[in-house]
């Protein structure tokens, strides 16, 4: 589990592919302090929970299957990602709970600054829609954020200069694929209604 707090900025070094579409890659961890971590550790990269299965003092290494690759975005070489250490029972929850299993992936539609801030619209895939409420939670390539706005399947986040600097979101612009990870409490609501509206029908 992770918090969406986003704790260094690193980028894809390598990647080796491998047999079936998998590939190893290997992220260079920037501000990351790699000192604690063993293998076996999990760190999301931008929003996508992975293995560490190799580590030096400034990189590290994981196995990306060809499910996740088809599934997300962010790990040709070069790439910047957005990088947090899975969550410890003792930290501060300072954005919202974030599994690392991303639901989808979003396109950016307008990147503009509005004054101090910058405006973010993304559109969202249909199917995820109906996840994302004005003032709730969302993980955007693993960052926590809070939806503004939304309009159908496009919504809008407001971002501070603090998160453009330690993010790399100051890279994005009209047209980048972002990955996307909904709240999952609306999850856990949106079955929960399902369930007993089929319980009252039988």
């Amino acid at each position: 589990m992770f918090t969406g707090i986003i704790q260094a900025v690193g980028h894809v070094h390598q990647l080796s592919e491998r047999a079936g579409g998998d590939a190893r890659v290997t992220i260079a961890a920037g501000g990351l302090d790699l000192s604690d971590v063993v293998l076996g550790d999990s760190i999301a990269a931008n929003g996508v929970c992975l293995t560490v299965v190799e580590k030096t003092a400034e990189h590290y290494g994981v196995d990306v299957s060809a499910e996740t690759f088809a599934c997300t975005v962010g790990f040709a070489p070069g790439e910047p990602v957005n990088l947090e250490k899975a969550l410890r029972l003792a930290d501060r929850l300072g954005g919202h709970i974030v599994s690392g299993h991303v639901d989808g992936v979003g396109q950016v539609v307008r990147f503009e600054s509005l004054g101090e801030s910058w405006r973010l619209d993304i559109h969202a895939p249909h199917k995820l829609a109906k996840y994302i409420a004005a003032k709730g939670s969302i993980a955007v390539n693993g960052a926590s954020l809070t939806v503004n706005r939304i309009h159908g399947e496009e919504f809008s986040i407001n971002l501070i200069p603090h998160t453009l600097e330690h993010t790399m979101f100051k890279h994005l612009q009209a047209g980048s694929r972002v990955n996307l990870e909904v709240d999952m409490l609306a999850r856990y609501a949106e079955r929960l209604l399902a369930y007993t509206h089929q319980t009252d029908k039988d």
